[in-house]
């Protein structure tokens, strides 16, 4: 999570937008968010929606990071 925050936005922009890749990092992002906090049941949750719909999820968080230049509940 820290590694994708610290990318500057076209980068970050970028991670999203290509398919595979946007899951991948959708992946990472909410599972290091998870494992890094305490263990939050939002962030366990929104592990698991991005695990089974992560395209999806990915395309809203391309919007939320353009807006706030980060993933949602990922900060």
């Amino acid at each position: 999570m820290k590694w994708f925050n610290s990318q500057s936005r076209l980068i970050q922009i970028i991670l999203l937008l290509i398919p595979f890749v946007n899951w991948i990092t959708e992946l990472y992002v909410r599972w290091t968010a998870y494992l890094d906090d305490q263990k939050d049941g939002l962030k366990l949750v929104l592990a698991l929606v991005v695990t089974i719909f992560g395209l999806f999820f990915g395309w809203v968080d391309i919007i939320w990071c353009l807006l706030f230049n980060h993933l949602v509940y990922a900060k």
